[in-house]
Order: structure tokens, then C-alpha cells, then sequence
């Protein structure tokens, strides 16, 4: 039986904290771009922010959210998009879709079948789609933060990579990204044990030190990261 983790409360907490960290998000967003297709559905759309972001390059997108009260605050905060759907959606399922892709960013850490998962995010997509993922990166970086938000694992690129194969998906790209923020996330959550919420910290990071690791990323990628992206694909 599919159950939502962690504490919901705390994860509104550092969702709503993230959400100012708007140069973080619009990287993560340009990545996922190139894949979606015309018609994709976000797994996990939490306060809606990359919902919005994307939903303005494309004809249609649906956003999905598992808990209950954050998917009425989704619904209420996107009600004025026309072609933005809404659903609730707990994973795993045996639902089947024709979506163009299927993203979910920072959603498969708290699924204990992660495998179950994402064969469910690779029934919802039409054959030849993608399944875009982020997910955090590395178990020494796993902190009080990540427990309490309901992390259950986090990953490298070969065992997110496995696990992809593993649901039947095709991989096609993976790689780590956000060097300088494992750093600092490592610093902040496991050494000082704080929590990722919106302060002096976040900004300094989102304005000064992220678009410097931004674009030495565009150039040469990195062997680790605060996060592993990747796409596979639907088999044809």
C-alpha cells in the first residue's frame, strides 16, 4: 500500500522556503524543457511553482499532488490557469496514460518502491516519452532534514540509473548537478542541522553562488552534485 511520508507540515515548511531560490528553480526547469513533449504530467507538483514555469511554454500540462491538503492549496493557487489540470495522484498506482512525459522533481526519494514508481510514471506516458527525474544525491549527505521531510534513500547515477532499468525505462541521459550546493546542503543540514527554509542563506546561494555553478556546469559536468537528473524513455 502506497502511504505519504515524512512530516507534512515540515515539508510545506521547505517547500515554501525553496520557493524564493527563483535562479535554482529556473535552472532545474530548463532542464526538463527539451523532453517534455506537448502534453506532460508533473508527479509531485507540491506549491505548483515548476507547474507554473512550465505550463507557459506548452499547450497542456497536468499537476498531480498525494497530500491532501496541499493538493486543495494547488488546486486553489492554479485555478486561474486554463490549461493546467489538477489531480491527486499517490505512486504506486495501476493507472495508464497517453502524457508526452511524465517529470517529478525531489518525489522518488520518499517512495519505498522507487522501482513501483516509476514503472507507474512509465504507464502514464506514450511510448517514445520520457520520464524526467531529479532526486537528491548521495546517503553520506542524508541528514535530520532529509528524514523529517520523509526521505527514505538518496541517490547516485548508478543507482538511480538501476533503478530506471530496472522499471523498464530506457536511459538516455543522467548526470549530477549542483556541485557547490552538496556542499553546502552537507554543511547546513548535517553538520549545523538546520533546515532548508527561506533566509539569508538560501539567498546568498540563489543570487551569487548558483549562477557561477550554473555556467561551469553548461560547460563541463561535474563527478558529484546536490542532485542526479535524469530522462529515459518509454520503449517504443
Amino acid at each position: 500500500m502506497a502511504e505519504i511520508t515524512g512530516d507534512q507540515r515540515v515539508q510545506s515548511e521547505v517547500l515554501e522556503g525553496l520557493a524564493t531560490a527563483v535562479n535554482h528553480r529556473r535552472w532545474f526547469v530548463e532542464l526538463a524543457v527539451p523532453h517534455l513533449g506537448d502534453d506532460p504530467i508533473e508527479i509531485g507538483s507540491g506549491l505548483g511553482d515548476y507547474a507554473l514555469e512550465w505550463s507557459r511554454r506548452l499547450p497542456r500540462f497536468t499537476a498531480t499532488e498525494a497530500d491532501p491538503d496541499r493538493l486543495v492549496q494547488l488546486k486553489e493557487r492554479l485555478a486561474d490557469q486554463p490549461n493546467i489540470d489538477v489531480r491527486q495522484m499517490l505512486l504506486p498506482h495501476n493507472d495508464r496514460g497517453d502524457y508526452s512525459a511524465a517529470v517529478s522533481y525531489n518525489v522518488l526519494e520518499h517512495i519505498e518502491d522507487h522501482v513501483g514508481a516509476l514503472r507507474s510514471m512509465r504507464d502514464l506516458v506514450r511510448p517514445g516519452g520520457a520520464v524526467i527525474i531529479i532526486v537528491p544525491a548521495f546517503q553520506f549527505a542524508m541528514s535530520p532534514a532529509d528524514i523529517a521531510t520523509g526521505h527514505v534513500r538518496r541517490y547516485t547515477k548508478r543507482t538511480l540509473g538501476a533503478a530506471m532499468t530496472d522499471a523498464g525505462l530506457t536511459v538516455e541521459k543522467i548526470h549530477y548537478a549542483n556541485a557547490l550546493g552538496l556542499l553546502g546542503y552537507f554543511m547546513a543540514t548535517k553538520v549545523f542541522r538546520l533546515m532548508p527554509k527561506e533566509g539569508p542563506m538560501v539567498k546568498v546561494y540563489d543570487t551569487v553562488v548558483l549562477p557561477a555553478t550554473k555556467a561551469a556546469e553548461q560547460r563541463i559536468r561535474p563527478p558529484f552534485g546536490q542532485s542526479v537528473f535524469a530522462v529515459a524513455r518509454v520503449p517504443s
